[in-house]
């Protein structure tokens, strides 16, 4: 996936009230619980359905790392919908998220000022309509660069700006190299 879209899922992943499963036969029979069947299964994962069947029963216990790198993948995407839901929804009305990251900011600025790109480590607290946009832009299959215009033009305002009281004519905001980058709901 992306850093930016990864980013948001491990954040959302943390409101969990129960650890997803972690042996693969356990993985397995989650997932054909959740898609109705072991063939749904075989298809998503693209292996046969035979080999479903074998992890099903625990004739198979340790997949090859693609393989267990998809299978968790999927597990993860499928684990309690209704708390990541609810996670996200308090995220985008009352809570907001906080973003932590190490890139190379800059921006566009008047001529007399120094908008010279550098490295910043940033920890800051986003409002919630930010939150919303993130969530919203990944929902509707938005790409990485696309969320990091988001979180560019939240930091503008948030961080540059701060809501107006400062910067105020500041352009855009340039938010490259990004070395580190995580979310916190």
């Amino acid at each position: 996936m992306s850093m930016f879209g990864d980013g948001l899922n491990a954040a959302v992943q943390k409101a969990f009230t129960r650890p997803a499963p972690k042996t693969a036969p356990a993985q397995m029979r989650y997932l054909v619980k959740q898609l109705g069947g072991t063939k749904a299964v075989a298809q998503m994962l693209r292996i046969s359905q035979r080999t479903v069947e074998r992890y099903v029963k625990g004739q198979i216990k340790k997949p090859r790392p693609d393989l267990a790198a998809r299978l968790e993948r999927e597990v993860k995407a499928r684990w309690q919908p209704q708390i990541r839901a609810n996670a996200r929804k308090k995220a985008a009305t009352t809570g907001g998220i906080v973003i932590d990251t190490r890139a190379r900011l800059g921006y566009t600025a008047p001529i007399g000022s120094t908008d010279q790109d550098r490295i910043r480590h940033l920890t800051v607290a986003l409002p919630p309509q930010y939150a919303a946009r993130l969530f919203e832009a990944q929902e509707a299959g938005a790409s990485d660069r696309e969320l990091q215009e988001i979180a560019a033009e939240a930091l503008r305002e948030v961080y540059f700006q701060d809501g107006g009281r400062r910067a105020g004519s500041l352009e855009e905001v340039r938010f490259t190299d990004v070395e580190h980058l995580e979310f916190e709901l």
